[in-house]
């Protein structure tokens, strides 16, 4: 199964329900993804407001 990105919060997801904000919401289509391990101490992740570690898409 292919993962697909939260149209909220850009996660990727495989299910039908997205961890973060409980939509439901997806797109298959996106360009990019980043790998937030420690969302703390990441620069990256503190710049496009990523608070949780996840797989993100860049733009959907």
């Amino acid at each position: 199964m292919a993962k697909k990105a939260c149209k909220t919060c850009k996660i990727l997801v495989e299910g039908n329900k997205c961890p973060l904000c409980q939509g439901n919401q997806f797109s298959e289509s996106l360009k990019g993804k980043i790998i937030v391990l420690n969302a703390e101490k990441s620069e990256i992740a503190k710049k496009i407001g990523i608070k949780i570690k996840g797989e993100y898409a860049i733009k959907i």
